[in-house]
Parts: C-alpha cells; structure tokens; sequence
C-alpha cells in the first residue's frame, strides 16, 4: 500500500482511506471493527469520519460512527497505528440535534465539536480536523452555479481559522482540512493562513468520480499549486458506479433504502446513462464497473487518497483490490469520450 505525504503536513498516509459513514446505520458495532482489522491488515493506515455520521443523519444515531471507531481504538490499542480523521458539521442544514442546532464554525462552537469527538473517539487527538461543508453561501451538494441570492450570515473564514489554531496549540487536533469547498475558498484559507499565521489546511474532501469531474474545473490546478491534497470522497457515487441500481433498480444499498431526496444528483437520468456506459466499458474490459471507476480515482494525479466505504468485506476487498489495477490508455481514452459526451453529470 502506497503512502504519501498529505498537504504541507507530516500526515503520511496510505492512497486508499476507510469511509466509515456506514457505521452505526448500515454496519453494526462488530462489522465496522472487522473493516477496520482488514483495512488495517492490507496497510490502510487512514479512517474517515464526522460527527454527523452515520448517514442518513438522524438524532438517534448520531455520533455512532465515530463511538465505533473509539471502541475499536481503545480494544484494539491500534491508535498509533492509525491516521484519524473526523469532520465538525456545519450550518444550515437543519441538524437540530447536533449542539441544539448550532453548527457553525466559530470558537464555542469548534471548541464544543472538537471535545466531543474526542470523548466518542476515545483519543486525546485528532490528526485531521475537517470542516465538513463551508459555513457560508456556496455551490455544494449538487448545486450547479453560485447564487448570491442564497447568501446569508456566516462566520468568516479568518475567525474559523482563529479557532482552529488555539485548537492545535491546545494539542487537541494535529492538522486541519476543508470538505466540499471551492477554488475560492481553498485560496482563502491559504492566504489568510499566510498572512496571520494560522495552520494552513492539509487537504481538501470533495466529491471526484466518473460522473462528477468538476474537480477537475479550476480545484486541481489551486490545489497543485498550493500543495493541498484531494480527499476524493464517493469514488463509486452513492454506489450507483458500481452497476448494481442497473442491474436490478431493488437493489439493496443508499439509494434504495435513503429518501430520493436526500441524494437526488446520483439519481438524474444523465447519470443513469452514464453509468450504463461505463459499465459496458468496464465488462468489455474484463473489470467490475466497480473495479473500473475505482481505478479511475487511484489513477489520478491529483487524488492524494480515495475514501472508499463498504457494508460487507467482500466489497471492502474488491475495493481495495482495485488499487492493482493499471488502466490502459484506450480505456482512459474510452472515459475521457463518454465524459465529453456526458460531462458531470451528478455535480
């Protein structure tokens, strides 16, 4: 297993990191811990997780992801081992239950987020400390273009970046990173970082896959040129690349048993024959539509690592099986065609 220096940090960290949204919702307490032994055992030294987890958010789960890992930490004595991960919530996405609501990025706030994972991940620290999702107005979640109609008040990033370093200096979190962010953005937080002597953020966590290249639109040349790694999260979108919604539209996973509205953009028609395409690809090919999106994204130049989630071992290893795969150039020459025909279809 590759690994790799993240960022400007002294995070090294393997090419491929364990997703762990599922925890708590879709995998019990003793199948999130087997995916962290496995993950472990084939050199995966990154977990992935949030506060808000598990997915779909709800009150009565909330927290459990992360109180999965901190068992297995505390029961395994795996914690130096382990390159750990979390991301604090942001606003305005009607999470009443998280802090009664307050989910925004200023001091109390941050300071509340981070105290709290701790204790549910029985650690002292963090290595990576995420902003899930900007605190102000931007174009995220399927969002296809900014709107300044939507503005609202936020907390400036300077003030986020305030907190966050008083944090570090306390010895609670290592590094920082941002999550679903912009060229804007990610070019803020460096130079206000620069300029005040703040911790530069690390990485930056936005979705990349087959049927969402926007990365690739003005992120990849900021994020190159400012040193900052992709996260590259829902490699297999929503699990809609790995063909199985195709197969049989019953299928067992996120987008049959979760509400349609909670992941519409994996659910556009554009990206149903995207998907089709690629899978006809892949098997022309003697690869899984699995195997062949996920190759995409450990191919890429600019992914420092793919977050991969699973529900059973099985697909834990055909995904990090994945990694071996090198794809020939008329199979890169095939996608870059469909995605021309096809271009970002679930942005």
């Amino acid at each position: 297993m590759q690994k790799i220096r993240l960022g400007t940090s002294d995070l090294t960290v393997s090419k491929i990191c364990l997703g762990t949204m599922t925890f708590g919702e879709q995998n019990t307490e003793g199948e999130a811990h087997s995916q962290l032994d496995y993950a472990l055992e084939r050199g995966i030294n990154f977990v992935d997780a949030a506060e808000m987890y598990p997915v779909m958010p709800r009150a009565e789960t909330q927290g459990l992801t992360e109180r999965y890992i901190g068992t297995w930490l505390k029961k395994s004595g795996n914690r130096d081992k382990v390159v750990l991960a979390t991301k604090v919530a942001g606003p305005s996405r009607g999470f009443g239950w998280i802090r009664n609501g307050r989910t925004d990025f200023d001091a109390d706030n941050l300071r509340a987020a981070v105290d709290s994972s701790l204790q549910r991940l029985q650690t002292d620290y963090i290595d990576l400390y995420q902003l899930h999702w900007p605190s102000r107005n931007a174009p995220i979640f399927g969002q296809l273009s900014f709107n300044p109609e939507k503005e609202r008040p936020h907390v400036e990033i300077d003030a986020t970046l305030e907190a966050l370093d008083a944090l570090v200096k306390a010895g609670k979190i290592r590094h920082i990173g941002v999550s679903n962010e912009t060229p804007w953005g990610v070019s803020e937080f460096i130079k206000l970082a620069e300029t005040k002597g703040f911790p530069r953020i690390a990485s930056i966590q936005n979705a990349y896959n087959l049927v969402n290249r926007s990365y690739e639109s003005g992120l990849d040349e900021t994020c190159y040129r400012e040193n900052v790694g992709l996260l590259a999260y829902s490699p297999l979108a929503f699990g809609q690349l790995t063909a199985k919604y195709l197969d049989d539209p019953k299928a067992h996973g996120r987008l049959t048993i979760f509400p349609p509205n909670w992941s519409p953009r994996y659910l556009r028609p554009s990206v149903m024959n995207a998907t089709r395409r690629y899978a006809e690809l892949a098997r022309s090919n003697g690869m899984t539509p699995a195997k062949l999106a996920l190759a995409w994204c450990y191919s890429r130049w600019f992914v420092a690592s793919t977050i991969i989630g699973a529900t059973t071992l099985d697909q834990l290893q055909e995904n990090i099986d994945a990694l071996s795969i090198q794809l020939p150039d008329n199979v890169v020459d095939a996608i870059n065609a469909i995605h021309l025909e096809i271009t970002n279809p679930a942005q």
